[in-house]
């Protein structure tokens, strides 16, 4: 086990070296220019005002921005600075993007978290309950329950919520928003709602394998062997079998952190929640390459972290398996 983890934490660095040349390379074929944009505006500037001062104050900017260096020097002072954890200065703000990304990054954190936690409050009973009366009333009922979680996309999801609540119940969601530490009450009903739209979300496809893979483990023999001693059904549901049907489970919700902090981008900006999702779409906009360049390889990073553990979390769970 020690020398499988080793192994895997070995290819951290060259999977993120790749991961962060890519994104480097992609902001740069996109359309536009961040200096021409800081200084011409939007709109292309003014007409009336002389071009060629316009043009040395694009050639000056884009000097102070490092912008003027070849593409493979700009990429080696960035991940050099990375490395050290300093990842620059955003663009835009003028801020430093570490102390941007340690102001945003506990909201996206808590979010993510609080999604899971309603992912599989949901998911695992409703799979276990689904698999046990298979074929029932109540089988199909969790069925469509699911498939409607499947089907649904989450922002659309997200603005009828609340629509429904602006419209029968006059609730307007909070502009502001405060951190657990400051005010854990007022934190929590603000994040509940985006926290029960992601977590239903992700509830859809885990409630999915939980019921087919309990229902491949109550056919198993020791399944069988378990009742003949006598033993009650809530016990080996719940003792036996669910510990079993979990491997896949947590394969599926380990794959499906990555599209949590997909979704978490959709979700604050439908929430207006300051939070890391934000943060990207509007580096985006404004092409703020140091902002983008950061949050993205934060993202992959908490991506493979969280494939590791899930990894080792499959030998807890089943003693049988061993890693070369």
């Amino acid at each position: 086990m020690t020398t499988y983890v080793l192994r895997r934490l070995m290819l951290y660095i060259p999977t993120l070296l790749g991961i962060s040349l890519a994104i480097f390379l992609l902001l740069r074929v996109l359309p536009g220019d961040i200096a021409e944009i800081m200084v011409l505006g939007a709109g292309g500037g003014d007409a009336s005002v002389n071009r060629e001062a316009q043009e040395q104050a694009i050639t000056e900017l884009r000097r102070q921005l490092g912008l003027d260096k070849h593409v493979a020097v700009q990429f080696w002072d960035w991940i050099s600075s990375a490395s050290r954890g300093d990842f620059g200065v955003s663009f835009w703000t003028k801020e430093l993007v570490r102390k941007e990304i340690g102001q945003r990054l506990p909201l996206t954190v808590e979010l993510c978290v609080l999604s899971i936690m309603v992912a599989i409050v949901i998911a695992i009973p409703v799979g276990v309950l689904a698999a046990v009366h298979q074929n029932s009333l109540l089988d199909y009922a969790l069925r469509i329950f699911s498939l409607a979680g499947l089907s649904i996309p989450a922002f659309y999801a997200a603005i009828m919520l609340i629509l429904f609540l602006v419209v029968n119940f006059r609730w307007i969601p909070p502009l502001g928003v405060k951190m657990l530490w400051e005010n854990p009450a007022d934190n929590l009903q603000q994040l509940i709602l985006p926290a029960l739209v992601l977590g239903y979300e992700l509830s859809a496809i885990t409630s999915r394998m939980v019921r087919s893979t309990m229902l491949e483990v109550l056919r198993e023999d020791f399944v069988r062997t378990a009742r003949a001693k006598g033993l009650a059904d809530f016990v080996v549901v719940t003792r036996h079998v669910l510990r079993n049907a979990m491997i896949p489970v947590i394969t599926i919700v380990g794959l499906q952190i990555a599209g949590l902090l997909g979704g978490s981008v959709v979700i604050e900006t439908v929430f207006a929640l300051p939070g890391m999702g934000t943060a990207l779409v509007g580096s985006i906009l404004h092409r703020d390459y140091p902002m983008v360049q950061a949050i993205i390889l934060l993202f992959a990073t908490l991506v493979l972290t969280v494939n590791l553990l899930v990894d080792v979390m499959y030998a807890w769970l089943d003693p049988r398996i061993r890693f070369g």
